[in-house]
């Protein structure tokens, strides 16, 4: 006869048979057999002071490895992971999201803690269901893998109730069905279409100034070092969407930076005299905005490479699409014969000037700033801080103008030489508070690499509570705090909308970062001027424990949020 195990186990070693190495959560109640499961199982389990910083943290392990974590939390706690899910689901990051959820035998009676997790977790997801039956705990997490990990991937979200939670069952329930074996497989790839794939390579040839647009499909096919061949190979110039992870490295030849004509305006130039844009595993959506011009005038000839039906669908705008994965339709490019350097050099020109006037104007604003005891300025301290990283530290930012200042920092290092093992920050809905987790997840990973976030002030009280895991786990990163008094990127827009010219509701009060690393038994210093930054980033380096930097900077509104600012004063949202 059979061991009997409860469905919390059967979750558990359904789970590690995926390979599972990485679960974060809140403990709590309705998840104790799951816990007790994962506990017999030897899967490592982090407990976290709140669960979207569990979420986060998943979402944060999944980027880096590529591969899925958990996110467990009980009912109540599903609803604070929700902004985790819609933070993977913005980067297509395939979480295993799992709640421990009410009573299925009195579903709709108003059982303790009864919510509709799966209804809310539906649009945030690729998949939403709740395991009606202990026996099939397995199918359904076979079933929702491969549906996070297959075509374009994404967020899964199981509702496990907690009377199948807690019932006993065979060990090997559900096994007497195909598949007899669970294991993690490679997933299915889209290969090209020969009739489809010949006459866009032949496009491609004739081009005269052809430039490459990586997006997240890249990313989760593995196909990165593909696209920075491509690039190098045949001299064509590569850009990144905003928001994602990057995908080469900015010192890379090839690489020119964001697609985004504000933060980075030699992509206007790109984008207006190029003749074919090729955007692969992307989206052509506001970003982008949605594959119109002024961005891709019609001059361009607009296609879109995916791997995936769901993409290719979502890309109706292209003038030309291809069914394939980014891998395959590379190995296919390479086969053209490399372009003249002409255009390529152009563009690598027009990366030159700009990062020069931008290095110019910054010298002469902070020269003339310290002589009237200015505060340090946003993309002054963004270029001291990569000054202090190595090629193998990994660098996070999280916040609003202070991503944006940031981004631009790491392309104007890049371009001097400066390499980085990774860099991480909010997704496409900009969410505050993801950095400490990420910085986190990078840290765990990467263990020997220094880790350090950059964070406005207002990202950190949106998600600094995750920093007590830092402490928890032994696990020192350090934080600088872009420390302008507010939330900077609102007050900078509404004093650009509002009739009086002030700004309200944005302000905080002095708040002494440092001290709070310090009380939780870290190390912590305060940065008044510029000259005493790199002796304090030095120091926190060496200091071996979670540590924090408070930089008191100046309020100056980006590039980006400017024009945003501008057009939703004179038009819609987009």
């Amino acid at each position: 006869m059979d061991k009997r195990v409860r469905g919390g186990n059967l979750l558990a070693r359904a789970l590690r048979e995926k390979g599972v190495e990485h679960v974060f959560t809140l403990a709590g109640g309705f998840c104790n057999p799951a816990l007790e499961g994962f506990m017999e199982c030897q899967i490592p389990v982090i407990n976290c002071p709140h669960e979207q910083v569990a979420g986060h943290l998943a979402d944060g392990h999944t980027r880096i490895t590529r591969k899925p974590s958990v996110c467990l939390v009980g009912p109540e706690g599903f609803a604070n992971a929700i902004p985790a899910m819609m933070e993977a689901w913005g980067e297509r990051s395939p979480v295993i999201f799992i709640t421990g959820s009410s009573s299925l035998k009195r579903t709709g009676s108003g059982g303790f803690k009864e919510i509709d997790d799966v209804a809310i977790a539906a649009p945030l997801t690729k998949y939403s269901a709740s395991i009606t039956d202990g026996e099939r705990i397995g199918e359904f997490v076979d079933r929702a893998w491969k549906i996070a990990t297959s075509g374009y991937p994404g967020p899964v979200h199981l509702s496990l109730p907690v009377d199948i939670m807690f019932s006993s069952f065979e060990e090997n329930a559900g096994r007497e069905e195909r598949p007899f074996k669970r294991q993690d497989r490679p997933t299915s790839l889209a290969w090209p279409a020969p009739r489809a794939l010949k006459p866009l390579l032949s496009m491609i040839a004739n081009a005269s100034r052809p430039i490459l647009i990586g997006g997240h499909g890249v990313w989760w096919s593995g196909s990165e070092q593909k696209l920075e061949t491509v690039g190098r190979t045949l001299n064509i110039p590569v850009f990144n969407v905003p928001y994602h992870q990057k995908l080469m490295g900015e010192e890379c030849e090839a690489y020119m930076g964001l697609a985004d004509i504000h933060q980075y305006p030699p992509s206007h130039f790109a984008l207006q005299e190029c003749d074919l844009a090729i955007m692969v595993g992307g989206r052509l959506d506001n970003q982008m905005n949605f594959g119109n011009p002024p961005l891709f005038p019609q001059s361009c000839q607009l296609v879109c490479v995916n791997g995936s039906h769901e993409e290719i669908e979502f890309n109706r705008a292209a003038d030309h699409v291809l069914l394939s994965d980014p891998g395959a339709f590379f190995d296919a490019v390479m086969e053209i014969k490399p372009f003249d350097r002409k255009w390529f050099d152009l563009n690598r020109l027009k990366r030159a000037e700009w990062v020069d006037k931008t290095v110019s104007d910054l010298t002469a604003e902070t020269t003339a700033g310290e002589k009237t005891g200015e505060k340090i300025h946003p993309l002054q301290l963004a270029l001291d801080v990569n000054a202090a990283l190595e090629e193998t530290d990994w660098l996070i930012f999280d916040g609003g103008n202070t991503h944006f200042w940031s981004e631009i920092a790491v392309n104007v290092a890049g371009w001097r030489g400066q390499k980085l093992a990774g860099t991480m920050h909010p997704g496409s809905f900009s969410m505050l508070g993801v950095g400490v987790s990420f910085a986190l997840s990078a840290k765990n990973i990467h263990p020997e690499s220094t880790v350090v976030l950059i964070s406005g002030d207002g990202a950190f009280l949106s998600g600094g509570l995750s920093i007590e895991t830092a402490f928890q786990e032994n696990t020192p990163i350090v934080v600088v705090i872009d420390n302008n008094g507010g939330l900077d990127c609102i007050s900078q827009q509404q004093e650009r909308l509002f009739k009086n010219g002030k700004h309200f509701a944005t302000d905080f009060r002095d708040i002494p970062f440092h001290t709070m690393f310090e009380g939780l038994g870290g190390h912590g210093e305060l940065v008044e001027t510029r000259e005493q930054l790199a002796p304090a980033l030095k120091r926190a380096l060496a200091s071996g424990k979670p540590a924090c930097v408070n930089v008191m900077a100046k309020g100056v509104i980006s590039p980006i949020v400017l024009a945003t600012t501008n057009k939703r004063d004179k038009a819609s949202i987009e």
